[in-house]
């Protein structure tokens, strides 16, 4: 008997579905009507909005729309159709909020149709609308308490309030390797944690006449940075997988110096030596020569491990090149280095029309002790004997 009613219940909203193409509302509701006493559906709420809404009868839609929701609360055309009606009824920070609700669960944009494509773009300017509206309101609010702090509050406060806002997304470590807790996410480190950047950069000068020295035998001893065996998943990497667009000269590579390079660039290899590079048997340090030919993009990616950071020393500059860590973009300047954290995603761009070179090289968190420091490295030397490495 219940299989006979759900057929005559799916007969009757079949019809209405028919009636709805005919664009006679009123037809559809009856029909819909006569289904619904044999129990409400979520496919009898969608026909009823859709009728309501033919009708000019908005709010009664709405309402036929939450009673379909309350069914299939992850609908995304139902959201997608309840943001429109708000916003068509002039409530646009509640339409805001459904199309929010809408985009998160979106499904990839080359499995929808056109008009839904189209409609997706819609949601999500009307989103970024409204979190641009909300940014310069709180901005705005907040202006005259500004000058009480210093720049680099003020910085760390404006990424803030557009996260806050929904503009931007807060920066978190995602390690290929090792996600070693209570650690900071910070983007890129304060300087006065590393008085010794400051010895690094005075050496600038020596290390680019050693680099250059190495260069003027060409480019031979520099491999390609992205080297994944062929039948490898390449992902992001596939325009510069064996490319020499992107090239390295190792001096240190997980933990073993490259004497060969080291010899031919003595005074670099000495000051890296005196630096608190990582120290980690078969992992650490790593100290490269970074080669981006011109207007060479470096995709977003991240690093192995948040228990180590990386510092940049830009040692050729011909022209602009950026950085990213999270979302904070920085240009490189001849002479200053910085120290950011490889774990939050991040990208480069040579945007000059000749080669951009920078030399890398690791060292330990500095919110890690040296005991810490030591447990670690037995620690993560013992998870690679366990796999047989």
């Amino acid at each position: 008997m219940n299989q006979s009613g759900g057929t005559a219940q799916d007969a009757l909203l079949q019809q209405a579905g028919e009636a709805l193409s005919r664009r006679d509302p009123q037809t559809a509701l009856d029909l819909i009507d006569r289904a619904d006493r044999m129990g409400p559906t979520h496919h009898g709420f969608l026909n009823r909005a859709l009728a309501l809404r033919m009708l000019g009868d908005l709010p009664g839609a709405l309402a036929a729309l939450d009673d379909a929701l309350a069914i299939q609360p992850y609908d995304f055309t139902a959201l997608l159709g309840k943001a429109a009606m708000l916003e068509q009824i002039g409530q646009a920070r509640a339409a805001a909020d459904v199309y929010r609700n809408a985009l998160k669960i979106a499904p990839p944009r080359d499995r929808l149709p056109p008009g839904l494509q189209a409609q997706l773009d819609h949601a999500a300017a009307v989103v970024r609308r409204h979190a641009e509206a909300l940014r310069d309101h709180m901005r705005s609010q907040v202006a005259a308490l500004r000058g009480a702090v210093d720049a680099a509050t003020l910085d760390r406060f404006d990424e803030g309030l557009e996260i806050y806002a929904g503009l931007k997304t807060a920066p978190k470590q995602e390690p290929l390797l090792l996600d070693y807790p209570r650690l900071p996410a910070i983007p890129f480190y304060d300087r006065a944690l590393f008085p010794w950047l400051e010895t690094l950069e005075a050496a600038t000068p020596v290390i680019k006449a050693e680099l250059e020295a190495l260069l003027a035998g060409g480019m031979d001893d520099f491999a390609p940075y992205i080297a994944y065996p062929k039948g490898a998943p390449v992902n992001q990497w596939g325009e510069l997988n064996h490319s020499r667009k992107w090239s390295s000269l190792w001096l240190w590579k997980d933990g073993t110096r490259q004497d060969a390079v080291c010899e031919r660039c003595p005074r670099t290899a000495a000051l890296l030596e005196s630096l608190p590079m990582c120290r980690q048997d078969g992992f650490a340090p790593t100290a490269v020569f970074s080669a981006l030919q011109p207007h060479t993009h470096i995709p977003a990616h991240t690093g192995s491990s948040n228990v180590r950071l990386l510092t940049h020393l830009p040692l050729i500059l011909p022209g602009p090149a950026r950085f990213r860590v999270g979302n904070t973009v920085r240009d490189w300047k001849m002479g200053e280095a910085w120290v950011f954290d490889d774990t939050i995603d991040h990208e480069a761009w040579n945007d000059a029309d000749e080669m951009r070179v920078i030399l890398i090289f690791d060292i330990w968190n500095p919110y890690l002790s040296e005991a810490e420091q030591t447990l670690i490295t037995a620690m993560m030397q013992a998870h690679r004997s366990f796999a047989g490495g």
